[in-house]
């Protein structure tokens, strides 16, 4: 039975009491807004803001749903002749990248509309065929777009530095070491992850605004 994320929250700051900690100075987190656009929108803007700052990315992102028009789908993207995408703004990868997307989703390598029959491991899988997509950037779907509460993306630095911070481990985890830490946060490890985000921003320096 799924729970509601206030209630995984509470659980796992019952767990453990550096979470406890984090969760009294920051609040409880909450879900972010899904993608208007749905799955497939929420990828295509993943792919799209790939190393790039957040306004020029935002304004490419933007000319790309221009040129689409709505509904941005897989059919009306392949429609797009790819002048107008490059002209939208968009790298000759990421073009790619775009054309991977909806051609795997088109023949049903990548099936958006079984996501809730599918597991994390077996979604990712599915994911990272896509040229473009890697392990992280199918984490962060799963944890924002879907909402899946036990994803845990030991390659991400911000979750390894956070996690070495809030809990004294100096230098931070490696992935490899991260990996087994999580275990115990079972089946809640998305939360723990955004809590090691939160640690980064709060803890960093040695100085815990709790002791000021």
């Amino acid at each position: 039975m799924r729970i509601s994320l206030r209630a995984a929250v509470d659980e796992v700051a019952g767990r453990d009491p550096v979470v406890a900690h984090l969760l009294s100075l920051a609040g409880p987190i909450t879900h972010r807004p899904r993608d208007p656009d749905g799955p497939f929108g929420a990828l295509v803007r993943s792919i799209v803001y790939q190393q790039l700052a957040g306004r020029a990315a935002q304004a490419i992102h933007g000319r790309v749903l221009s040129a689409v028009g709505d509904p941005l789908t897989p059919e009306t993207l392949t429609a797009v002749p790819d002048e107008a995408l490059r002209a939208a703004g968009l790298s000759a990868n990421k073009l790619a990248s775009l054309r991977d997307l909806s051609a795997k989703i088109l023949d049903g390598t990548v099936d958006l509309k079984r996501s809730s029959r599918l597991n994390d491991d077996e979604l990712i899988a599915a994911l990272v065929t896509v040229r473009g997509i890697g392990r992280w950037t199918a984490e962060m779907y799963l944890m924002f777009e879907l909402r899946r509460l036990d994803v845990w993306p030991v390659d991400d630095l911000g979750v390894r530095q956070g996690y070495g911070v809030a809990w004294g481990f100096d230098p931070p985890p490696s992935a490899k070491e991260l990996a087994p830490l999580g275990d115990r946060f079972r089946p809640y490890r998305s939360i723990v992850a955004r809590y090691c985000w939160t640690a980064v921003a709060l803890l960093r320096g040695g100085t815990d605004p709790a002791l000021r």
